[in-house]
């Protein structure tokens, strides 16, 4: 089944606390098939990828809580069965002893509005679909979770604002007439495709309140987005549309020090013009039977430590502790 990747990271001591990670499930009770680029995926067995995440993080005895990156049911999964789909994911998240925290994905929003979605998920939904927030499990460190597709032409009602702000913008980027396709669509310009999205004015104005706090707080941030912040971390194709607004606004300040996600499903790390890191973690849904990608992060005062178990690689991120 695979055994954990190890590093010899030179930490000493003990964590400060450590958590489970693992990104874009994307079960579907079907047989298996490619990506659009041929790419193979497993969608039953990804359930069995999570099971075995969940046995190893209870048998770690360690963590506070877990985290999904995004996408729990995949877009193929017949919408007769979508509700049921996610349900039964949860249900096996819900096995893991201790808090599970969930970020939306464009496959759950091909599956399940948001109306429907978010209390399944336990994303608090504060007001009207929000489905950003942030939580600090020590005195220490603030996670900052991001709605990727706040600015969507997915998830929303056909004639919301949000969706029709959506699809303007990509008229104005991708001429295409399938707004997935990035054919003539040259370097960064890439991103602008129908399943990424945005993150919008009021989200903005929050994560730099939220960041100004954690800053007077002296709190150190970990950012998590289902959508990648850097195109070192990732191919274009899955960046966040706004991407580079986001990241000005985290720039403002010293207290963000890592950026963590999912989307692209071979995964990458980066380091950008800041220093901030960016970890895209590798899919669950394209290990073929046998092979795993989950992985546990232990977190300490100047660098967290994530112990990934085979196709999750192992990566050891330094940052400046002040």
């Amino acid at each position: 089944m695979g055994s954990a990747n190890g590093l010899t990271n030179g930490r000493g001591g003990h964590p400060l606390f450590s958590f489970g990670v693992i990104t874009d499930v994307q079960y579907a009770d079907i047989p298996n098939g490619h990506s659009f680029l041929g790419v193979p995926r497993f969608y039953r067995h990804s359930m069995l990828v999570l099971q075995r995440a969940v046995k190893s993080w209870n048998n770690n005895k360690n963590l506070n809580f877990a985290i999904h990156f995004g996408d729990i049911v995949d877009g193929k999964c017949p919408k007769d069965q979508s509700l049921n789909a996610v349900k039964k994911v949860v249900d096996e998240f819900e096995n893991f002893k201790g808090p599970v925290y969930h970020m939306i994905g464009n496959h759950c929003l091909y599956n399940l509005p948001r109306d429907k979605l978010l209390p399944l998920l336990k994303i608090p939904n504060l007001d009207g679909g929000r489905a950003y927030y942030e939580f600090s499990p020590a005195p220490g460190y603030r996670f900052v979770v991001l709605d990727g597709y706040d600015i969507s032409a997915i998830g929303w009602p056909h004639d919301h604002p949000k969706t029709l702000e959506a699809l303007k913008f990509l008229r104005e980027r991708n001429p295409n007439s399938d707004k997935n396709s990035p054919n003539g669509l040259e370097g960064l310009d890439r991103r602008f495709l129908m399943f990424n999205g945005a993150v919008g004015e009021e989200q903005m104005e929050w994560l730099d309140s939220v960041l100004r706090d954690a800053t007077n707080m002296e709190q150190k941030v970990v950012v998590c987005c289902h959508l990648p912040l850097d195109p070192g971390a990732s191919s274009q194709e899955p960046l966040l549309w706004n991407y580079d607004e986001v990241m000005d606004v985290i720039h403002r300040y010293d207290c963000v020090k890592v950026c963590l996600g999912g989307h692209d499903h071979e995964g990458g790390h980066s380091i950008d013009s800041h220093g901030i890191h960016h970890r895209v973690l590798e899919a669950a849904l394209e290990c073929p039977p046998g092979t795993d990608a989950f992985g546990y992060i232990e977190v300490y005062d100047n660098m967290l430590s994530l112990v990934g178990t085979d196709r999750m690689k192992s990566t050891n991120i330094h940052f400046n502790p002040y």
